[in-house]
Parts: structure tokens; sequence; C-alpha cells
């Protein structure tokens, strides 16, 4: 049985909601790709936006471990959590900042298909983590920490297909160096999605510590 000491079930979900946040704007970046311009730089600040929030909520939750004389889950754990549910959330950062740096102007259907998994993953993480404080919805929450990780399985398979496509792929110079920035975009992209599963892992650990 979970003990209730609400704020810091609060900062979990909605470190997960900024995350998930996130991985929708990562998304919606992607399919703007030789589109709109100013449609990627606005989202690539939305990302950035969502980020500085997640930064906060994890420093509220550091602050408040250490004030807590009690906490309602293992203190090392609810820890790690959120340095991993950061992690996610630094590492979506990272693929919007690459799109800029690298100039990625058109979107593959390989990063299409890995920000969509993204957005799957980072879903089922934020409802997972909303429903941590129900006992009665502990099997479900466990149910969505085993599909992030079967999605995460997913996107490694589709990384190595891409990749290998690039380099299978003939072409000049130019197109050499395009393969090198889009292999860097899926190995980024597929980062997102081992720290999500990285996450539903510590998750799963709180559960069974706790069923």
């Amino acid at each position: 049985m979970l003990p209730k000491r609400k704020e810091f079930f609060d900062l979990l979900a909605a470190h997960s909601e900024r995350v998930e946040a996130g991985a929708n704007a990562l998304l919606r970046l992607v399919s703007s790709l030789g589109i709109s311009t100013q449609e990627v730089a606005a989202l690539v600040e939305e990302i950035n936006m969502n980020e500085s929030s997640s930064d906060k909520i994890k420093a509220d939750m550091i602050n408040l471990l250490h004030k807590a004389f009690v906490t309602p889950l293992n203190r090392d754990q609810v820890y790690q959590l959120t340095i991993d549910i950061d992690r996610i959330m630094n590492t979506v950062q990272d693929v919007a900042m690459a799109v800029s740096d690298y100039h990625i102007a058109e979107a593959s259907k390989a990063s299409h298909e890995l920000a969509a998994m993204t957005v799957d993953a980072c879903s089922r993480l934020a409802r997972a983590l909303a429903s941590l404080n129900d006992n009665a919805r502990s099997q479900e929450t466990m149910n969505l920490c085993r599909e992030i990780e079967r999605i995460e399985e997913k996107s490694v398979a589709v990384m190595y297909q891409a990749i290998k496509a690039l380099y299978d792929a003939e072409g000049d110079d130019a197109a050499a160096m395009r393969a090198l920035r889009m292999q860097e975009l899926y190995a980024l992209q597929e980062k997102v999605l081992r720290a999500s599963k990285k996450a539903a892992q510590s998750l799963e650990g709180i559960l069974l510590q706790t069923a």
C-alpha cells in the first residue's frame, strides 16, 4: 500500500506532463520540416520552455525530498525517477536543437515514426504517473510501464533500419553529410525512447517495492 503525501505525486505527475507536452511539440516540429521554418523555430522555443519548466519541477522535488521528514515512497527511488523523467525532457530538447543546428529541412519517414513513438511512450508515462497514487490501479500502471519498454524495443529496429538505408543509398559528398546528420538525429530520437524506458523501469521498481 502507498502512504499518502499528495505533493510528491502531484510533482511527479506535473513533471511527466511537461515531458508529454515536449514530446507532442517534437512530433509537430518533425511534421513541420520543409513546410514552415517559422513553425519549426516556434516549436523549438516551445520545447525549450517545457524543458525550463521541467527543470523547475525537478528542483522543487529535490527540495521537497530534502525537507520532508517522511516520504510516501522510497526517497532514493523518487529521486532517481525524477532524474529519469528530467533526462527524457533534456533529450527531447537535444533532438530539437539538432534539427536547428544541423539545418535539417525535411522529415524522413523514420524520423516521423520515432517522434510518434516518443509521443506514445511519454503519454503512457504521464498516465502511469497520474495513477501512481491509486492503489487500485497498480496493475494498470505496471502494464503502462511494460508498454513503454516494448515501444522502446521497436524503436531500436526503426533506428537501425533507417541508418542502414542512409548508407545503402549512393550519393555525392552533400548526400554523405546529410547521412551523417540524419544518423545523429535518429540516434538522439532513440535516446529519448531509451530514457523513457529507464523512467518506466524506475517506476516499476517503486511499484514492486510497494506492492
